[in-house]
């Protein structure tokens, strides 16, 4: 385990929200949080938009618990998404998806805390503690090498993490071949407002067309951070 600092002051946990697509699941981990975290009340979401609508209601989320795999998104991009969404609550991830590099991929996507899907309930109570004191939770053994230099995945990652949640949401429909009219008619916004994110997703990816910023974005794939 190792740790690092987030927040000046310890956190509670109240209100969960778990991301999910797995009704048993959600089930399981809610009577787990509650076992271990004293989190009285958990909602659930089993979808990433699902999730991201929950946090547009704004209704006291303490703590977002996240699968990776989710119907409507893929690799690291729901977490990058859920966090810019999420602000200053903490996301953790709860995935069977337990390679070093995926954990180590994801920490610096921004979750607060990893923890194997099928972890035993004293792994969940050290995590959600590490968590409230404003720390990062990493399985025994993973070590994140935060000293060395970003690169391949990781640099990308580090690019994505910089855009605003309006900004990862036009990025998700350019790399479903939208233009910027129908960008703007599905978000209820200006042409020339598309247009400005776009420059600014272009700027802060370092890419100089929308066809290399759809391929930078697919470098966040599980199939990518776990190539050998």
């Amino acid at each position: 385990m190792q740790a690092s600092p987030l927040a000046s002051l310890p956190r509670t946990f109240e209100t969960a929200l778990v991301v999910d697509d797995h009704p048993l699941f959600c089930d399981a981990l809610s009577m787990t949080l509650r076992a271990v975290a004293g989190v009285a009340r958990t909602e659930t979401a089993d979808s990433l938009s699902a999730a991201l609508d929950r946090m547009d209601a704004g209704h006291g989320i303490d703590l977002v618990v996240l699968d990776l795999n989710l119907p409507d998104v893929s690799g690291l991009d729901g977490l990058i998404r859920l966090k810019a969404a999420a602000g200053e609550v903490p996301v953790v991830i709860v995935s069977s998806l337990t390679d070093h590099r995926m954990i180590a991929a994801a920490i610096q996507a921004g979750a607060a805390g990893f923890v194997p899907k099928h972890s035993q309930r004293d792994v969940f109570r050290r995590a959600l503690a590490q968590v409230a004191a404003g720390h990062v939770f990493v399985p025994e053994g993973v070590v994140l090498e935060s000293e060395s230099p970003a690169t391949g995945p990781e640099e990308v990652i580090r690019r994505l993490t910089q855009l605003t949640r309006q900004q990862a949401r036009i990025l998700e429909l350019i790399c479903e071949g939208k233009l910027n009219k129908q960008i703007a008619y599905e978000l209820s916004i200006a042409d020339a407002t598309v247009k400005a994110h776009v420059t600014a997703i272009m700027r802060k990816l370092g890419v100089q067309t929308r066809t290399q910023a759809v391929l930078l974005a697919r470098e966040v794939s599980f199939s990518t951070i776990l190539h050998d």
